[in-house]
């Protein structure tokens, strides 16, 4: 693997990295860790890697990296930059013969996703967008249940993702994470619903196996002197007639980061939450209810193979974050051999899913702005 951003100072490289070493599937071997040379090298030296390979941008590393041999180079490079430097890095590695790995949201704008999904489609290679959340077993336990009619038809969906650590200014001080997220030159259009908004939109979509068509959004910037939004509520309609609310904010003090699903359907509903990640609870119109576990040997294929403990110990985000570079890695692997990889192991968001978050914040930009609330959702 190599890294594109996470140096020195940043906090979702260093989570990326230890996600990726967790099963001993990736090794790092080469990154360009910052815009600055110096500190991308110094990012390089402190991860003990040969100083021949900390690159002083992102063009040269992958120009240097093609240019070795192939049981030496690269296969493929985590891209762990702010939102306005994913497009180029991930277009220019992909054309260049490497696979992707890409924090989300997928680029800035729509238009970027797009091409950027086309050139995923043109080159052949694998591409991964990191919504975490879909890792976690009990997440994927929901969906095979839903997808194996365990529900009946879907009527309603719930998902929230509330978080307090901007419910006051922070990006006038030196909080980094703050001032890049909150500004539309690096984010994009949207602040809450384009950073954790996108999360509770693709896990929703992601569990039910549904997709949204139309939504009504409501933004609001809370704090003064904010350039982007702090909270907002996202009324929606999906494929199958089904409706539901999305409630992303970073303005709700207290909160940390407790991302929220609920689906109910014509048998009954279910419900997972981070703060109890190894639960999931299930609710029958006719019968008790029950409470899933992680490891039990009552679970579906994809949970027991995103699993690695016995039952009672906890796995968390970093384990869900590991569980998608797992993924990636066995599907790289597959293909480097010549075989398929199996659908567990491609149980991973991809371009499709990049597509539809870019296109989540342009819709629900658009419906916030609109006196006629209610729009279609274009993709």
């Amino acid at each position: 693997m190599g890294m594109i951003g996470g140096g020195k100072g940043a906090f979702i490289g260093a989570v990326h990295r230890i996600a990726a070493a967790m099963d001993s599937e990736i090794e790092l071997v080469c990154g360009a860790f910052s815009s600055d040379p110096v500190r991308s090298r110094e990012s390089g030296q402190s991860l003990g890697l040969d100083p021949s390979r900390s690159y002083a941008s992102f063009q040269e590393m992958i120009e240097k990296e093609k240019a070795l041999p192939e049981d030496v180079r690269m296969d493929f490079v985590s891209i762990v930059t702010p939102n306005h430097v994913h497009f180029a890095p991930a277009k220019m590695a992909l054309e260049n013969g490497f696979h992707v790995v890409l924090d989300k949201p997928m680029t800035f704008t729509l238009n970027e996703a797009k091409e950027l999904k086309a050139t995923v489609e043109k080159t052949g290679r694998l591409f991964c967008l990191t919504h975490t959340y879909t890792g976690y077993p009990m997440v994927k336990e929901a969906r095979q249940l839903i997808r194996e009619g365990k529900l009946g038809k879907i009527r309603k969906v719930y998902v929230e993702y509330p978080q307090g650590w901007l419910s006051k200014y922070e990006e006038g001080g030196d909080n980094k994470q703050a001032s890049w997220r909150t500004d539309p030159s690096k984010s994009g259009i949207a602040g809450a619903m384009g950073d954790i908004g996108t999360h509770a939109f693709n896990l929703a979509e992601y569990v039910t196996g549904l997709q949204v068509k139309e939504l009504c959004a409501e933004l609001s910037i809370v704090v003064e002197g904010r350039k982007l939004d702090d909270d907002g509520m996202v009324m929606l309609r999906f494929s199958n007639g089904a409706t539901g609310l999305l409630f992303a904010s970073q303005v709700a003090a207290g909160e940390e980061n407790n991302i929220k699903i609920r689906v109910y359907g014509e048998k009954g509903g279910l419900e997972w939450q981070q703060v109890d990640a190894n639960s999931l609870i299930l609710k029958w119109a006719d019968a008790p209810a029950q409470i899933y576990r992680t490891g039990g040997g009552y679970t579906g294929s994809f949970a027991k193979h995103n699993t690695r403990t016995p039952a009672g110990h906890p796995e968390g985000y970093l384990e869900a974050f590991a569980n998608l570079y797992r993924n990636f890695a066995l599907s790289v692997q597959a293909l480097q051999a010549g075989e398929k990889p199996s659908a567990e192991c491609l149980d991973f968001p991809g371009a499709d899913e990049g597509v539809r978050g870019m296109a989540f914040i342009e819709n629900v930009v658009k419906s916030g702005k609109s006196d006629t609330k209610w729009i279609a959702f274009e993709v």
